[in-house]
């Protein structure tokens, strides 16, 4: 069932003394430039770094409620791989994770301070989903999918609930990949905001998710090239259906634009913002003819950046 109002309330309590109440922060400089009220949802203050962290805690302190003791295992780039990882070792059980071979050092290096198990794999969903198929056969592990699972999305759907008890914005804008945490924000924005319309966000590069969203038919993500790491995923079945019916719009944006909007939020209001999340800020710069004089909330969905290879120094 998708998650209802109660869900998410259940899903913020039970999270609550594991995670950061994350702080909404305001830059003037940031506004003057973009012709808007932005407040920023700091999820790179998470832990571990981004808001995975309330999803996967949600689902494996649900699991552990009803008594499980097992292996967990999923998929993913890193922002995830690093909050199952942690929940895992925190609640005294064994992380499974495939990453893409390509996956950012840092985040890699964080899922195995946590003591997971990890499997390499090709840079391809497909790639992703049948290793892990494998691992799950050979440890029997229940996984724990990134984005297509309800308890995930419960879990992803606080951070726009607490956006809400603190700000009355006209908009929230996500970031999209999978489409975990902008679904969760379009059902918390259901629930609990006063006629809140939510945007996201997506890079041109890997812009699957528009063209479900303006077609009403999936549309895998094939080979996506974007500096944006987290957001190269295809929409779930789960989060499809949410976000066709409660997302007011898909605006993309292309590389300059989320290099430019992340240098932006580290200079101008010292966000330490990924990729992933400035494309957020740069739909918003990118369109006036939308946000300009909105009170606005932009999720800063994660901080895990590689300092080794920021953008602008290429």
């Amino acid at each position: 069932m998708i998650p209802s109002k109660d869900d998410i309330v259940k899903a913020h309590q039970r999270i609550q003394s594991y995670i950061h109440r994350t702080p909404l922060e305001h830059c003037e400089s940031i506004d003057k430039i973009c012709g808007a009220k932005i407040h920023f949802k700091c999820e790179n203050l998470q832990k571990a770094g981004a808001f995975k962290s309330r999803g996967a805690s949600n689902a494996v302190f649900k699991l552990i409620e009803s008594g499980f003791q097992g292996r967990v295992a999923t998929h993913s780039s890193g922002n995830h791989a690093q909050a199952l990882s942690r929940v895992a070792k925190y609640s005294g059980i064994q992380a499974h994770v495939v990453m893409p071979e390509n996956s950012l050092k840092s985040k890699v290096d964080a899922v195995k301070e946590y003591e997971a198990d990890i499997t390499f794999c090709s840079p391809t969903l497909e790639a992703r989903e049948s290793t892990l198929a494998k691992v799950m056969s050979e440890v029997e592990a229940v996984e724990i999918h990134p984005y297509d699972n309800y308890d995930i999305i419960a879990g992803q759907a606080t951070a726009a609930k607490e956006i809400i008890e603190e700000y009355s914005p006209d908009i929230i804008v996500a970031p999209v990949g999978g489409g975990g945490l902008l679904s969760g924000t379009a059902l918390a924005s259901r629930y609990f905001g006063n006629n809140v319309k939510v945007f996201a966000a997506e890079p041109e590069m890997a812009n699957d998710a528009r063209k479900s969203f303006e077609s009403r038919t999936f549309v895998p993500s094939i080979n996506p090239q974007t500096i944006a790491d987290g957001l190269r995923t295809s929409l779930g079945e789960l989060t499809f259906p949410i976000i066709l019916d409660h997302v007011h719009e898909i605006l993309t944006v292309d590389e300059e634009s989320i290099i430019k909007a992340m240098r932006l939020m580290w200079e101008r209001a010292k966000i330490m913002a990924e990729p992933s999340s400035a494309t957020a800020l740069a739909i918003v710069m990118n369109n006036p003819e939308v946000f300009a004089g909105k009170e606005i909330a932009v999720i800063v969905s994660g901080g895990n950046a590689d300092l080794n290879n920021l953008p602008w120094t290429k």
